[in-house]
């Protein structure tokens, strides 16, 4: 939802990082961003729109992962996730315990990564 709140092609920002990634969304992310425009208004709904439209561009692919009964979604990302995009601090405190590498955004309209990408980048 950041890229509608900060103005921002996330896209290309994610592109800039030369990494060789597949742009995975898990389809409960996507459920996730449906509720939350169901539920809201303003600025949180136009978020999770915009959000919904990046999801559904080339070269991100939606993947159907279901939840585990009882799973709350920050658990679920970090049970399939390498590397995390997100600018929640402690989703990020948490993947980076448990050694997965994490893109977050700093001073809103630069992409920072924390970890290592051994083998990861482009050549």
């Amino acid at each position: 939802m950041m890229a509608a709140q900060f103005n921002l092609d996330i896209i290309s920002l994610l592109e800039e990082l030369s990494l060789s990634l597949n742009l995975i969304i898990p389809s409960f992310i996507i459920q996730e961003l449906e509720k939350i425009k169901e539920r809201s208004k303003g600025k949180t709904k136009t978020a999770a729109s915009v959000a919904l439209k990046i999801a559904n561009l080339s070269p991100v692919n939606i993947k159907i992962i279901p939840l585990l009964k009882g799973e709350r979604v920050d658990d679920a990302l970090l049970r399939v996730s390498k590397v995390l995009c997100t600018n929640d601090r402690e989703l990020r405190r948490k993947a980076r315990m448990k050694g997965i590498i994490v893109i977050y955004l700093r001073q809103r309209k630069y992409l920072a990564v924390d970890g290592y990408f051994e083998g990861l980048m482009r050549s």
